[in-house]
């Protein structure tokens, strides 16, 4: 690392090999480079580089934001009409800084060209009010959570599209609704009520609703003033267009539906797991619902409470194929007609069904019979969904010798957070190594759950193959150790420019040292990264390192004050030091935007952005082992439905 801190971050040197991304940049924005610009060295480069960028535009997720800020203003303009044409899915930490690039060019009134995601992270208070409605419409098809580090400036777009609206309605229009967007995911149980029906369009872009909203949602349904009508009326293609809202329809509302109906739906929604379009956890919330409310009506489904006795006939591998089993063979029917062989040469098929918890202790306990010294590897590879149900003595029985087999456990859909270690380890224990086409394939988060020796086995050139991780869920120990182990594997990049980007995500468990270093090579670091510090490490910054350190992007505090992190630190402060960020000296005043009337649903922001005190979803509040999580939310692969409808998996 001492090299690296010897070395500016100006730019390339001369006669050094110029880095992709700034070629990249280049080549994307040669196209408005002026006639007398071409006969530049930089013209000349990105003529060279284009060809390599045309064949290489998925890298453009890989932006960056430090080559981008040596383009003119022109060429600027062109690569962020170029990110919005190709539509290249950002992150926060890119599109926070990229934002402030543009706006410094005075490129922000060109909005209506820019990537929606990018809007988001605009100054509002700059906002034209002509240009109201047509700069909130666009910023609100981009995605909200993007801004789960920025809770003033999601609060402040809600005040935007208040002024916009003028001012807090009692009961939103459908015109209304197309212009808040996605906004309406931070919407109250009452709002929704009395919302236009079309506010069901903008809750299929919700990645999960609260309890209150789901049974706002029913109610709005059980009225009968959506396109659907009363349930007893639901059609199998409106039920389609409900997408991943399905999941929170309340067994009440099942029961209503005609028998056919219900059933048919049941069956598209069972195959679309099964061919995979649709994630198992996803379809078990709508499995378990459903199943609570129409069992008793089944046509000839015996009773429950039968006791271990077959009624409904013994299960083959052709029942395994229908899509309706689990309409015809509840969990006690399962076990009492799910024969040793037939569960052995049919694991696959059956586990392939969204099987309600109740179903999946079932299976379990059969494998222990069958298998009763520990589960053969190659089986293991088929059980992922059955992984969150094993103890970690359980776990410790397997044999893990294949990286495969532990992609396959360590999926998202996998094994629980706190499964992690236990799972790594056997496979360590069998001489394993973990390699950086592990790390990517597992994903940064379950870095947070690896033991320390765990990390520091990891030899340093695999983390430079798995390169930037995104470690911002882990608790502040594993950050502290992953840190590092990423100096380790970094340190021998030639200057700060190149080792920043690869150091970036684990500064989470950088030292105040550290961090000085960075001051002094001017790296601008974006507010994502910047709430991700240790918040003890923060508090030891004096303002002049914090407004050096963020340089450019030093006004994004305001954006964030209200983050745990950021707010900590601010209150430490004087009002004069406070004045000197651009900031009141009341810690707790909101972002700027348009105006300020606060409609009654701003409040309930506060549940979707909720601080779990920097620890991972799994542990702030996720269930133990042997308990399974339910969460809808975005589903990986569309199902098309006829024209005219929604999608059925978003």
């Amino acid at each position: 690392m001492t090299s690296a801190r010897r070395h500016s971050s100006t730019g390339p040197r001369a006669g050094a090999l110029v880095s992709p991304g700034l070629a990249l940049l280049l080549s994307l924005t040669a196209h408005c480079s002026s006639t007398q610009a071409n006969s530049t060295p930089r013209a000349a480069l990105a003529a060279t580089a284009d060809p390599w960028a045309r064949a290489n535009a998925a890298l453009l997720h890989d932006f960056w934001c430090q080559p981008a800020s040596q383009l003119p203003r022109e060429q600027l303009s062109a690569l962020v009409r170029s990110l919005a044409s190709k539509r290249v899915p950002l992150k926060a930490w890119q599109l926070s800084c990229l934002a402030n690039l543009a706006a410094r060019l005075g490129l922000q009134e060109d909005f209506a060209l820019h990537p929606p995601d990018l809007l988001l992270f605009y100054n509002l208070s700059q906002v034209r009010a002509a240009d109201c409605r047509a700069f909130t419409h666009r910023a609100t098809q981009g995605d909200p959570e993007l801004l789960a580090n920025l809770p003033d400036q999601r609060a402040a777009l809600q005040q935007t599209a208040w002024t916009c609206l003028g001012g807090p309605h009692l009961r939103l229009s459908a015109s209304d609704l197309v212009l808040l967007g996605a906004l309406v995911c931070d919407m109250d149980a009452a709002s929704i009520q009395t919302s236009d029906p079309s506010v069901l369009q903008n809750l299929l872009r919700c990645p999960r609703l609260t309890a209150a909203q789901a049974a706002a949602l029913n109610t709005l349904l059980a009225s009968g003033r959506t396109l659907l009508g009363p349930p007893g009326s639901w059609k199998l293609e409106g039920l389609q267009a409900l997408g991943p809202l399905a999941a929170y329809v309340s067994p009440r509302l099942w029961e209503q539906v005609q028998e056919a109906v219900a059933l048919d739906f049941f069956q598209s929604v069972v195959a679309a797991c099964r061919a995979g379009r649709l994630r198992q956890r996803d379809a078990r919330r709508f499995v378990t619902s459903f199943l609570e409310a129409k069992s008793p009506s089944v046509s000839s489904r015996p009773k429950r409470g039968t006791g271990r006795s077959c009624v409904r006939g013994n299960i083959t591998a052709a029942t395994l194929r229908d899509d309706l089993f689990l309409v015809h063979y509840d969990c006690a029917q399962l076990g009492a007609c799910l024969g040793y062989p037939v569960l052995r040469a049919n694991l696959n098929p059956l586990l392939q069904h969204p099987l309600p918890a109740e179903c999946q202790r079932v299976v379990k306990a059969k494998l222990s019979q069958i298998y009763p010294g520990g589960i053969p590897e190659d089986q293991l590879r088929l059980i992922t969904s059955l992984v969150y149900l094993y103890s970690l003595a359980e776990i410790s029985r397997w044999n893990i010798t294949s990286r495969d087999t532990v992609m396959a456990l360590l999926a998202s859909d996998g094994a629980l957070q706190n499964q992690t270690e236990a799972v790594l380890q056997k496979f360590l224990d069998h001489n394993g190594t973990v390699t950086g086409a592990l790390l990517v394939a597992i994903g940064g988060s379950r870095l947070c759950w690896m033991s320390p020796l765990q990390i520091q086995a990891i030899r340093p050139s695999e983390l430079r193959l798995a390169g930037a991780l995104d470690i911002s869920s882990c608790p502040q120990s594993r950050k502290n150790v992953l840190f590092a182990k990423a100096r380790e594997a970094f340190s021998s990049t030639r200057s700060t420019e190149e080792y920043y980007p690869y150091i970036r995500p684990y500064l989470g468990g950088a030292s105040v040292d550290e961090l000085q270093h960075l001051v002094q090579a001017n790296v601008s670091m974006d507010i994502d990264t910047f709430t991700n510090l240790n918040p003890s490490v923060l508090q030891s910054l004096s303002v002049g390192t914090v407004t050096s350190l963020l340089g450019q992007n030093v006004g994004d505090l305001q954006k964030a004050r209200s983050h745990p992190t950021i707010s900590s630190w601010l209150r430490s402060l004087s009002g004069s030091a406070l004045r000197k960020l651009g900031l009141d000296t009341n810690p707790s005043s909101p972002s700027p935007g348009l105006g300020t009337p606060q409609p009654s649903w701003t409040t309930h922001l506060a549940l979707h952005l909720a601080p779990t005190s920097g620890l991972p979803e799994s542990e702030a509040g996720a269930p133990a082992s042997g308990s399974l999580p339910v969460l809808w939310r975005y589903l990986p692969l569309p199902v098309a439905l006829p024209s005219g409808l929604l999608w059925l998996l978003l």
